[in-house]
């Protein structure tokens, strides 16, 4: 079985210190992005939501990105 997710193949866990690598995971308007499109395992997609939750709240990443 090969394991595609990315936090498993670096045997890491998403961290919201490192928000620049979190942004991967949202679009355009700032929501997070669903499992199917990052091709992270649930384990992982709940652990990376939570640290971007966090982020957030340390102003780190914004809640919403209005386009102008």
């Amino acid at each position: 079985m090969i394991n595609h997710c990315f936090y498993c193949r670096g045997k890491a866990n998403p961290s919201y210190k490192d928000y620049e690598h979190l942004k991967k995971y949202l679009t355009v308007r700032g929501k997070i992005v669903s499992r199917e499109r990052s091709g992270i395992c649930s384990k992982h997609q709940r652990k990376l939501a939570l640290e971007i939750k966090k982020a957030r709240v340390l102003a780190l990443l914004p809640y919403v990105v209005y386009e102008s």
